[in-house]
């Protein structure tokens, strides 16, 4: 039975890779024939110079995206195949740990190892690929304090959840899974409410929006919206990155959060558009709709382990001797992609609709169809967002239409 267990994830790593690259090379292809061409939506918004450098942008992350990949998966193969695994589990058990120790120094080591093997991808992004056109504006010293504080972050809130994962996994009885599922929502929703004022602040400097017309005409706005909020605020974004974007921070009442890039660049008229896309996700509970599925995903999730944690056959697939809940969690994480990939497109596709809604809502609020197309062409411009996405890779990995779709479905809802 183990051999069947292993050759069945086997042919679905394989097949989530084979689909994966092939659709990321799909989409170079489609991006070196047709990115340097101005779709004709966005003929006299965009010239031939920005086109290109778009096309230029896309295939470089497009390369370095595929060799992260690759690497990751090799990666993954080595950890689940070579011995590598239960190795570590016995090398701490001979070092005398064991329990809920044992638990959280394997998992730690593992989330350590996958953390170390991304630094090179993330440095050469970083000081190679985003410096080269135009983006990074972010030091050494800043790109390590960043993951010093991450890193801080993680043992802090990490090890003390580990910890409590195991005291469900071992004191709970069968309905651990449960149990665990409540902890962890009850957690989730305590950092979404937390993460804007105790977190955030960690690595940005948030300042309230200054008084001016911008600032008046955005309150103006949430007042004829009917949504409340916590307050409008400026990001210092620009230390890190060239890119713009607006957000919102928060669940009930949310921070609306502009990077300082956005405020520099957009005309009042466009950051009005923009922000009233943001509250149209809100109005229609996207957010808590995305927050609801993640939910109940993970309570699933954790249903399936509890069927799978005293399974033989899955441990001695990969090596262990035994059951234990770390092997479990590790399997889980490091294997659990080929069983949940298929399962991207129907998110995906959700996550458009959404888009598409909260743009016609914009539209329907405000009446400023032409600035939200001027405020999404200009972020695509400063964003260098590809203007020629393969559809099938649009299809399987885009979380939003494409610039063009977009701006035809807003010259539609007039």
């Amino acid at each position: 039975m183990d051999r069947l267990v292993l050759a069945v994830f086997l042919l679905l790593f394989a097949l989530q890779h084979a689909v994966e690259w092939a659709l990321a090379l799909l989409n170079q292809r489609h991006a070196a024939r047709h990115g340097a061409e101005v779709p004709a939506p966005l003929a006299g918004r965009v010239d031939e110079a920005t086109a290109r450098r778009s096309r230029d942008y896309t295939l470089a992350r497009g390369r370095l995206g595929l060799a992260s990949s690759v690497a990751g998966a090799a990666l993954t193969l080595a950890l689940l195949l070579s011995g590598a695994l239960p190795a570590l589990d016995r090398q701490l058990a001979g070092l005398g740990l064991a329990g809920p120790h044992r638990f959280v120094a394997f998992l730690a080591l593992l989330a350590a190892a996958a953390a170390l093997a991304g630094l090179p991808f993330s440095l050469y992004g970083t000081f190679v690929l985003e410096a080269r056109f135009g983006f990074n504006r972010t030091t050494l010293s800043l790109w390590l304090a960043d993951r010093l504080k991450g890193l801080a972050l993680a043992i802090a809130l990490g090890l003390p959840l580990l910890y409590a994962a195991h005291a469900f996994f071992a004191r709970a009885g069968p309905a651990w899974w449960l149990w665990l599922a409540g902890f962890l929502a009850a957690v989730q929703l305590a950092i979404a409410w937390l993460w804007p004022v105790l977190v955030a602040p960690l690595f940005n400097r948030f300042t309230p929006l200054p008084e001016g017309e911008l600032r008046t005409r955005l309150e103006a706005l949430c007042r004829e919206a009917g949504f409340r909020t916590r307050g409008l605020f400026a990001i210092d974004a620009s230390k890190r990155s060239g890119h713009s974007n607006a957000f919102f921070a928060g669940l009930l009442r949310p921070r609306i959060v502009l990077f300082d890039t956005l405020v520099a660049r957009a005309t009042v008229d466009e950051a009005a558009a923009v922000l009233a896309h943001e509250i149209g996700h809100y109005r229609a509970r996207h957010v808590h709709r995305r927050l609801a599925v993640g939910l109940a995903a993970q309570v699933l999730s954790l249903w399936v382990l509890s069927r799978l944690a005293a399974w033989p056959p899955l441990f001695q697939a990969f090596g262990f001797p035994a059951p234990s809940f770390h092997a479990l969690l590790a399997l889980a994480s490091l294997g659990g992609g080929a069983f949940t990939f298929f399962l991207a497109p129907i998110s995906s596709w959700i996550s458009r609709r959404h888009e598409y809604q909260a743009d016609r809502y914009a539209v329907r609020l405000t009446g400023l169809g032409p600035a939200l197309a001027s405020a999404l062409t200009r972020l695509g411009e400063e964003n260098l967002s590809s203007l020629a996405p393969h559809p099938w890779y649009v299809a399987w990995h885009y979380s939003h239409p494409t610039l063009v779709q977009r701006l035809r479905a807003i010259a539609a809802s007039g």
